[in-house]
């Protein structure tokens, strides 16, 4: 008899954090992020020195662009996969293989000292590598080939993280090198696909229960499309020449375009359920965050170039994360799709901790204690994140049997 996604999991009757893809990469996403900029600012601090190859910037920089980013990526393409392909999804003891592998591969870079470089390098990607050849395998096997954008997407993320590790072993400044802009284009045009899709329909979904007549755009309307392309055309110009007028000047076009996008998904409509707002507010730093890189191109005396990417970074990437975690963990295991006030100040605390890493350069005297303030707000929402939906990753479905 053909098992169903729920019957594959009701079947697992081992730790119900295995039970389905996002539970332990979710996590595990919670936890390193809160955890890694614990150790960030104890290295800053000169409290702690890890015995890794990276310099502590490179490692930083690492750690969140594929080590938290790979876990998040992971835990969504490990639940969605099983619903775009109707196929089963991966649970149990070969999920508990696969997490390992992730947690291996930050084990190996933090004490990368101790390793020859190419097994630190072959431990990091083997997660990535087997997750892509684990969705590549459902795809195939589902015959859902419209979905193959997102798995070439990885794939290059993969190979960004590969050309990383070769800037760094080579003594190259890998955080500011061409691996690391190739990952961070990778992840924002990921955002801008996936976000195009669930931002409008999600809105939509909460606007028609709340009797409203004025609707999101449909997502990926023509308008969407030659966003898209402008968007992959010009973070291909900046990620190979990201000191060029020409990539200022294009990042600003994109910044209009993902502006007037972001318009068209009323999120002026939503201010009453932070579950909606919050997805509205991460993409709206994707065009700030074109808009200020354009401006430490063009006219790099007013605002340093790493301050520009944090809001990449941190802001679009790390608060889109924050909300689709927060957002599937509620769905997948029961919970009315709200967000109560422990996950709002969740929401607030990320946008906070965004806006005092801006701040941070405008106020020269006191700058180290406003950084320290955007990484204490960041440890403060990561840590809040796991502390409010950790027990939910790790118990049975709600209304699920013992």
């Amino acid at each position: 008899m053909t098992q169903t996604t729920s019957d594959r999991i009701r079947r697992w009757d081992g730790p119900a954090v295995l039970s389905f893809g996002f539970r332990p990469m979710f996590l595990l996403a919670g936890l390193w992020a809160a955890g890694a900029m614990v150790i960030w600012i104890a290295m800053l601090s000169g409290l702690v020195s890890l015995p890794t190859r990276f310099d502590p910037v490179t490692w930083h920089s690492h750690e969140f662009l594929f080590g938290y980013l790979g876990a998040v990526i992971a835990g969504f393409l490990l639940t969605a996969v099983p619903n775009w392909t109707g196929r089963l999804p991966v649970v149990g003891w070969h999920l508990a293989g696969l997490t390992s592998l992730w947690i291996v591969g930050r084990l190996a870079i933090m004490f990368s000292t101790y390793l020859p470089v190419w097994a630190v390098t072959g431990a990091d990607l083997m997660f990535s590598a087997t997750l892509w050849l684990v969705i590549l395998r459902e795809i195939i096997a589902g015959k859902n080939w419209r979905n193959l954008p997102v798995l070439a997407l990885v794939g290059v993320l993969i190979l960004a993280n590969l050309i990383f590790h070769l800037e760094a072993a080579n003594g190259e400044y890998a955080a500011k090198g061409f691996g690391l802009r190739l990952g961070l284009s990778v992840i924002l045009v990921l955002v801008a696909l996936i976000g195009g899709k669930i931002i409008p329909s999600f809105t939509r979904n909460w606007l028609v229960k709340q009797g409203a007549t004025g609707l999101p755009t449909p997502p990926m309307q023509l308008f969407d499309k030659v966003t898209l392309l402008a968007t992959v055309a010009t973070l291909l110009g900046w990620t190979i020449a990201p000191e060029s007028a020409v990539s200022g000047a294009a990042l600003i076009a994109i910044a209009v375009l993902h502006g007037i996008r972001l318009s068209r998904w009323r999120g002026v409509s939503t201010t009453d359920e932070p579950l909606v707002w919050v997805l509205h507010a991460a993409y709206a730093f994707v065009p700030l965050g074109a808009l200020l890189n354009a401006v430490a191109i063009l006219a790099p005396q007013m605002l340093p170039q790493g301050t520009a990417i944090h809001v990449w970074t941190a802001g679009a990437i790390g608060l889109m994360t924050l909300a689709v975690m927060s957002r599937a963990t509620l769905g997948h295991s029961g919970h009315a799709l709200h967000a109560d006030r422990g996950t709002t100040l969740v929401y607030l605390a990320l946008v906070g901790s965004v806006t005092l890493r801006v701040a941070a350069d405008f106020v020269p005297m006191w700058r180290t204690a406003v950084l320290d303030g955007s990484g204490l707000l960041w440890i403060v929402c990561f840590a809040g994140f796991t502390a409010i939906y950790g027990p939910m990753l790790l118990r049975k479905r709600k209304g699920a049997s013992a």
